[in-house]
């Protein structure tokens, strides 16, 4: 079985999964291959340092492309063709770039910010005759397409102020569906901060909801500080779960983080001595996972599947599925 991590950070998640089965599933652990997705290089040394000790179970690849033909130049042996098992990401999708566009009542368009410099600081600016993409569809026509999946009815549109704003990622996606089509079979999962596509047009989000870290505080200014934030905006679940379903996926659960971990949790107060005792550490945790004003509610979980397959997967056709 193979394991897949897209974007490992520093490579703590990665060692707790590792030592977790090395513990409590030794025979899983020597069956599987652990891989993760990394194109940053130094990071890559970085994870390599920290998942040291588990040897040549852990490897890397520069781009989820590399799972399915070439060579993985770090650990020297050929990835995966076919892909088998479980991707996941765990704060990745977050992190894309994205579009920031803005509402404009009177014209009744939709325009899109972008960033110019002034007086030394960089500030937003409104790009004039944008187009989505880059392309020659204006924004307005685009929002509603399958792969962006941001449908805004028109009496919203007769309420909604000027100026209010909202953020489109095409590339998390393109990134979804890239990791989609490399899954023969098995599970392909986000946990990630996220809504959908309905929630982002709630009046508290009239300003967007990009936002920045900065020394692990929350900066509304993301242009203030440029290279020393963290840059995040919700990931439109929506979407995602659209384009994964349109290339031969089922959709398995979308729960928020409280949900999903309180589901694991009661199948280990069942049989304790499958999982370790909940020693008062694990049970703050768990607490701060799950509680509504900490993780609990701001992070959500998709979980969708491939089947195994009876015919090999071809553009316009899921697996065991109609034509999409």
């Amino acid at each position: 079985m193979r394991v897949v991590e897209a974007g490992a950070h520093g490579g703590d998640l990665a060692r707790d999964i590792l030592r977790w089965l090395q513990e409590h599933r030794p025979s899983l652990f020597h069956r599987m291959q652990y891989w993760i997705v990394e194109p940053s290089e130094p990071r890559q040394i970085r994870q390599q340092r920290k998942l040291a000790e588990f040897g040549n179970r852990v490897r890397w690849v520069g781009e989820l492309a590399s799972l399915t033909g070439g060579t993985c130049p770090v650990a020297r042996v050929p990835p995966p063709v076919g892909l088998r098992g479980i991707v996941f990401s765990n704060e990745l999708l977050d992190a894309m770039p994205v579009h920031r566009l803005g509402w404009d009542a009177k014209a009744r368009v939709w325009f899109e910010w972008g960033v110019t410099c002034r007086a030394g600081c960089f500030v937003w600016t409104r790009i004039k005759e944008g187009r989505a993409g880059g392309g020659d569809q204006p924004w307005s026509a685009a929002l509603p397409s399958s792969e962006i999946q941001l449908p805004i009815r028109s009496e919203l549109l007769e309420v909604l102020p000027d100026g209010f704003t909202t953020e489109l990622s095409p590339l998390a996606g393109q990134w979804w569906r890239e990791a989609a089509m490399a899954l023969e079979c098995g599970k392909l999962v986000a946990i990630d901060y996220g809504l959908t596509a309905e929630e982002f047009f709630m009046p508290e989000r009239k300003g967007g909801t990009l936002r920045g870290y900065h020394g692990h505080r929350l900066a509304f200014d993301v242009l203030a500080n440029p290279g020393q934030q963290d840059i995040t905006a919700q990931v439109n679940f929506t979407a995602i779960r659209a384009v994964g379903e349109s290339v031969g996926l089922t959709t398995d659960a979308f729960l928020t983080q409280a949900q999903f971990l309180t589901s694991l949790a009661a199948r280990t107060w069942k049989d304790e001595g499958s999982f370790g005792n909940w020693t008062p550490e694990r049970i703050r945790q768990f607490q701060t996972l799950t509680h509504p004003e900490h993780l609990g509610r701001s992070f959500r979980v998709l979980v969708q599947e491939r089947s195994a397959p009876s015919t090999p997967w071809h553009s316009g056709q899921g697996i065991g599925g109609s034509s999409s």
